[in-house]
C-alpha cells in the first residue's frame, strides 16, 4: 500500500521524467529538422514520409537518451523537495532515508520496464524506418561510409563484398563472393549489379562473371545477367550497424547465433547492441539511487549546484559508455565487460554516495 509520502514522490518521479521527454524531444526534432530541411525538400519527399520519420526519430531519441532525461529529471525535482525543507521534514518525522528512497525505486521500476520495451521492441522497429528514410532520401547520391565498401565474412569459406548497397532497393553495385579452400582462393564471382528478389528469394546478377581457379589455367564463364540463389541473407549486404539496430531481441539473438557459426568476424558489435539493451534499463535504477544521493541535500547554491553536478556525472557516465562500447566493436575487448562495466563502477559511486547522504 502506497502511503501519501509514496504517491506525491512517485507522481514528481515520473511526471518530471515525461515532462522532460516532452521538452527536449521537440528541440531534438527541431534542430535535427533544421539541419536536414534542404535535402528533405530538394528530394521532394512526401509529406506523410517526413512525418513517419519523425516518428521514428521521436522513438530512436527517446531511446538513446531516456537514462540521462531520467538523471536530470531525479535531480531537478529532489532538488526542489531540498531547497523547499521538504526532505528534511520527511526524514525528521521518522522516515528512514531507505523508507524515503522506496518511491524512487518503484519509479525506476516503471521506467526501467519501459526502457527495456522501448529497447527490445520498439527502437529497433524505429530504427529501421530511421535508416531507411536517411539512407533514401537524406544520403541520395551519397556514398556514406555505413553503406560502401561492405565486406562480410558469410561463412567459414565464403567472403562477400559491395562497393555500394542500397537498402531501399535492395540492390548493391560491384558485388563479389570469394571462395576459399584452407588458404587458396578456388573460385571467384563477380557482377557489376546485384539485386535480391523478395517474390522467390532469388538474387539477379547483371554482367556476371565466374573464375574457377585451375592448377595450370582457369576457367572463366561470362553472362549479362543471371538469376540465382545464395547461402547467404539480405542482411548479410546491409551496413553492420544497421543490421543490429533493425533487429528486436529474439531476431537479435537468433542472428548472433546464425553468425557465430558462420565465423563473422562483427560479433563482437552485435554483442555491444545487445548486452547495451539489457545494461541501459538497468542503469535506471543507479542514476536514480545517485541522483537522490546527490540533490536530496540542501546546498548553499541551491538547485543550480545540484544541476551542474549531476550533468558532470552524466556526462562522465555517457563518456564511459561510449569509450568502452567503441572499445569492444574495434577490438577483441569483452562486449559483456564493455557495457556493463559503466554500471558496475556507477554502482560503487551509488552506493558511496549513498552512504555519505544517510549521514
Amino acid at each position: 500500500m502506497l502511503s501519501i509520502l509514496d504517491r506525491y514522490i512517485l507522481r514528481q518521479y515520473l511526471g518530471t521524467f515525461g515532462l522532460l521527454l516532452l521538452l527536449f524531444i521537440p528541440i531534438g526534432i527541431t534542430v535535427h529538422l533544421a539541419e536536414k530541411i534542404d535535402k528533405i525538400l530538394e528530394n521532394e519527399v512526401p509529406f506523410i514520409e517526413v512525418l513517419k520519420y519523425f516518428l521514428d526519430f521521436t522513438i530512436y531519441f527517446a531511446n538513446l537518451l531516456f537514462p540521462l532525461f531520467l538523471f536530470l529529471s531525479v535531480i531537478w525535482f529532489t532538488s526542489k523537495l531540498a531547497n523547499n525543507t521538504e526532505v528534511i521534514a520527511f526524514l525528521s518525522s521518522g522516515v528512514s532515508y531507505y523508507r524515503f528512497l522506496r518511491p524512487y525505486m518503484i519509479g525506476a521500476t516503471i521506467v526501467c520496464a519501459f526502457g527495456f520495451i522501448l529497447g527490445m521492441y520498439l527502437a529497433p522497429k524505429a530504427s529501421k524506418g530511421f535508416n531507411e528514410f536517411h539512407y533514401q532520401y537524406l544520403k541520395k547520391g551519397k556514398k556514406d561510409r555505413d553503406q560502401s565498401n561492405v565486406y562480410r565474412q558469410i561463412n567459414d569459406n565464403d567472403y562477400i563484398y559491395v562497393s555500394y548497397f542500397n537498402v531501399a532497393e535492395k540492390s548493391g553495385s560491384n558485388f563479389t563472393l570469394e571462395h576459399f579452400e584452407g588458404n587458396k582462393m578456388t573460385y571467384k564471382l563477380s557482377a557489376k549489379r546485384i539485386r535480391y528478389n523478395d517474390k522467390d528469394s532469388t538474387y539477379t546478377l547483371v554482367n556476371y562473371a565466374k573464375r574457377t581457379i585451375g592448377e595450370h589455367e582457369d576457367v572463366i564463364v561470362n553472362e549479362s545477367k543471371l538469376d540465382t540463389v545464395f547461402s547467404f541473407e539480405l542482411e548479410d549486404l546491409t551496413p553492420v550497424e544497421y543490421i543490429a539496430e533493425t533487429l528486436n531481441l529474439p531476431e537479435l539473438n537468433e542472428f548472433i547465433a546464425r553468425e557465430k557459426k558462420r565465423g563473422s568476424s562483427y560479433i563482437n558489435r552485435y554483442e555491444v547492441v545487445r548486452y547495451k539493451r539489457w545494461s541501459l534499463p538497468i542503469s535506471a535504477y543507479i542514476l536514480t539511487i545517485i541522483a537522490v544521493a546527490v540533490s536530496s541535500v540542501k546546498r548553499r547554491g541551491g538547485m543550480g549546484v545540484n544541476l551542474a553536478i549531476g550533468i558532470a556525472i552524466g556526462m562522465i557516465f555517457i563518456f564511459f559508455d561510449k569509450i568502452f562500447g567503441t572499445m569492444a566493436q574495434q577490438s577483441d575487448f569483452s562486449p559483456l565487460v564493455a557495457t556493463w562495466f559503466p554500471n558496475f563502477v556507477f554502482a560503487i559511486l551509488a552506493i558511496y554516495l549513498l552512504r555519505n547522504a544517510k549521514r
